[in-house]
């Protein structure tokens, strides 16, 4: 056990001060984000709207996250990640102000995709941002710190943003906004004069890469085999985003859980991601490859899905959702790895924005394809499908990444 504990504690060293200034401001951030959670539940309950017209809502809310990203990209490249997050934290407070005067569902349709464009520029520059200031030898974790940090900001936002719903709606919109302009106070505090510092690993080899070779600037846009490993990250996104609409309708429906216990569940995955994350990526870096990570993680995905072709108990809900856990820990971040290892000096927000529309492209697909695919041929052949896309994303998984590292 005192093992046990001493490499856990050494996972969290070695991070730069900046890697962790950024994780704190992505909690704060993030802790208050109480208007997605509850925006179906507030057009149906509040406004009025049917299941269909909320749908069309919360599908500008994907549409326009998937230009953020390439926009954020794009921007980022031009003039910093510094600039890009100010903007996009600065812009984001008076749209969470504003929404509760839209209720009719074209304007807060369109309300909803300006909003998301401009939440979802502040990823790419976000990430940009952790791989000039973190140590290439940690890059991972870095990654992984700053997805703790949503994580737990994630757990603690909803429950929140349920209490003022029960109260106001309007409550919500304006406790979420107030969270953002903290983040950017305490962003613009910390970062301000650091916006034109680099890691030494930029100064020296111009490129995050593993062999430390001198590469040519890339275009990601014809970067085939990059576009093609983004390709299996919407397929890997594609399964891996049921655990937010298909597989608790699963539960629910085929299994008869109650709300609560469906909470529960999603809870042990918030759980377990926050306590293991960054033991088990800093096991990874020093025992596999990223390679061998990637397609580790996807196989812990390929069984956590397979479990539920015949109709589990309890117990096996359980072993599954951890399953599940356990490849969003070792894919997720080091997707962000491989596309800042394959990134160029003067491409970074592209390629970033690149992947992060590949993610976005999922978020948009996901629910109907899992919804229609469970409406019309029943969950178990929901099940066996995504694990025959899942063994798919692992042989292109490993095709595309081989080229990239």
């Amino acid at each position: 056990m005192p093992r046990i504990f001493k490499i856990y504690s050494q996972s969290f060293s070695g991070l730069s001060r900046e890697a962790w200034l950024l994780s704190i401001v992505m909690l704060i951030n993030r802790m208050g984000s109480m208007v997605l959670p509850f925006l179906g539940v507030y057009m149906v309950d509040k406004l009025g709207f049917s299941l269909i017209e909320s749908g069309w809502v919360l599908s500008a809310f994907g549409l326009g996250g998937l230009i953020g990203s390439f926009l954020g990209g794009r921007l980022t490249d031009k003039f910093g990640a510094y600039s890009v997050q100010t903007m996009s934290l600065l812009l984001s407070v008076p749209f969470y102000c504003l929404l509760p005067l839209f209720t009719s569902v074209g304007t807060l349709a369109l309300m909803i995709f300006i909003l998301s464009i401009i939440v979802e520029m502040f990823r790419p520059a976000n990430s940009v941002a952790i791989t000039q200031f973190a140590n290439p030898e940690n890059i991972t974790r870095a990654f992984s710190l700053n997805r703790m940090a949503v994580n737990l900001g994630f757990s603690f936002g909803p429950a929140v943003g349920g209490l003022l719903a029960a109260i106001s709606y309007n409550f919500m919109f304006f406790a979420n906004a107030a969270s953002v302009l903290i983040a950017l106070i305490v962003y613009v505090s910390f970062f301000k004069k650091r916006k034109n510092t680099h890691c030494k690993n930029q100064e020296e080899n111009k490129n995050l890469t593993i062999n430390g070779k001198e590469i040519k600037e890339r275009n990601p846009y014809f970067d085939l085999p990059f576009v093609l490993f983004c390709l299996f990250c919407t397929f890997f996104s594609i399964c891996f985003f049921q655990i937010f609409n298909s597989l608790p309708l699963f539960y629910k429906e085929s299994l008869g859980m109650s709300t609560q216990s469906i909470g529960l569940v999603l809870g042990f995955s918030g759980f377990v991601i926050v306590l293991l994350e960054m033991l088990i990526v800093y096991i990874a870096e020093r025992k596999f490859t990223i390679n061998q990570t990637m397609l580790i993680g996807t196989l812990f995905c390929v069984f956590a899905f397979a479990s539920l072709i015949i109709v589990p108990n309890l117990f096996l809900v359980y072993v599954s959702i951890f399953l599940l856990s356990m490849g969003e820990i070792l894919v997720l971040p080091f997707m962000s790895t491989i596309t800042a290892i394959r990134s160029t000096p003067k491409s970074k927000g592209r390629y970033m924005g690149l992947n992060g529309a590949a993610v976005a492209v999922a978020f948009i697909i996901s629910p109907y394809l899992g919804t229609f695919v469970a409406q019309d041929l029943g969950f178990q052949k929901l099940w066996i499908g995504t694990v025959a896309l899942l063994l798919i994303t692992m042989i292109g998984f490993y095709m595309t990444i081989k080229k990239l590292v």
